[in-house]
């Protein structure tokens, strides 16, 4: 039994074969790989994409998805170990994961940081703790990382540029009127050095620079190919012959819990948007986004609806992922 709970712990072989049956699952979209099979999908914070794409690619392989809400249509939850459960919590993660694990051959987790502490965030407690007691494989459906959104990410670059290895992977951050979870941004640099692409990552400034379990295996990763990780802080020097820009909003690590100081430096970097006049200055490059997207804040129209934009595929191509990620963990 296999977790999916970071790239981290997969191999380039492996996904690059998790890839390719999302090719096949994309042409033949119904097939019974999972009949009589059934996947719980428990989501602690709000999905679109995530949720229709999951539960709709079950149906298509024959499986059953029961969604649970902890604390709306489930009970709260518990998640440390010897706690006195006397607060708002009636169910604990140990009980829990071990029943669901009698009723479901998976187990799938969402599950946002709580925006207060980020060492204690970014020991992703929430589906650590399920993958530690629950006895099917737990996918991880966005937490610190999302790693279902980097295999959909992949599968659309590799659709409109083969294989990627030496292609410029711009993963730039974008203005947003509030902080928001790294969880793409840590995954996007993930897959594109995984996959042999050189890397750049611009932000405003070294604030801004994310997590050094993440920075650490870019750089591992692009220097066993070859490939170089870069920081800058400098725009038309990142865009310069990208093949593609990635955008995504994040906040500042130094000032995780202390928003309202990391503002005025946000406020000050609305000129990160990606527009024309940056996406000029690339190789014919491509732009993506993992959506929601705040339009003409993150990114303009003109950007976002244009004949290079990768939006609807990437979010379409979430769904082939997913059922062959599920056909993987089951059938192996």
């Amino acid at each position: 039994m296999q977790h999916f709970l970071t790239t981290a712990d997969w191999s380039r072989p492996r996904l690059q074969s998790i890839l390719d049956d999302a090719r096949n699952l994309k042409a033949e979209p119904y097939q019974a790989r999972l009949r009589n099979k059934t996947i719980a999908l428990i989501f602690f914070n709000p999905s679109l994409r995530t949720r229709s794409s999951f539960d709709i690619g079950a149906h298509q392989m024959g499986a059953h998805a029961v969604v649970l809400e902890p604390g709306k249509g489930s009970w709260p939850m518990e998640f440390e170990l010897g706690s006195v459960m006397d607060q708002t919590a009636e169910e604990h993660v140990r009980e829990a994961a071990r029943v669901l694990s009698r009723y479901c051959d998976l187990i799938a987790v969402r599950a946002f940081p709580q925006f207060e502490d980020w060492q204690v965030d970014r020991q992703d407690r929430v589906i650590n703790a399920f993958a530690e007691h629950a006895t099917v494989p737990v996918i991880n459906m966005e937490t610190i990382t999302h790693p279902c959104q980097e295999l959909a990410l992949m599968l659309t670059l590799q659709e409109r540029l083969g294989m990627v290895d030496g292609m410029k992977f711009v993963l730039t951050w974008t203005y947003h009127p509030k902080p928001l979870n790294t969880a793409v941004a840590n995954s996007a640099l993930l897959i594109a050095s995984k996959f042999g692409m050189d890397v750049t990552l611009l932000c405003p400034n070294e604030d801004y620079i994310l997590d050094e379990r993440y920075m650490g295996l870019a750089r591992q990763y692009t220097s066993e190919q070859g490939r170089n990780l870069t920081v800058t802080h400098n725009i038309e020097e990142a865009y310069s012959g990208a093949h593609v820009v990635y955008a995504k909003s994040w906040g500042a690590l130094p000032y995780f819990g202390r928003w309202d100081e990391e503002k005025p430096v946000r406020d000050a970097h609305k000129h990160f948007i990606v527009d024309a006049e940056k996406m000029a200055h690339t190789d014919n490059g491509l732009f993506s986004h993992c959506l929601p997207c705040r339009r003409n804040v993150k990114v303009t129209d003109e950007v976002i609806d244009g004949p290079n934009s990768l939006v609807i595929d990437e979010a379409e191509n979430r769904l082939h992922v997913q059922k062959a990620l599920m056909s993987t963990l089951i059938n192996g």
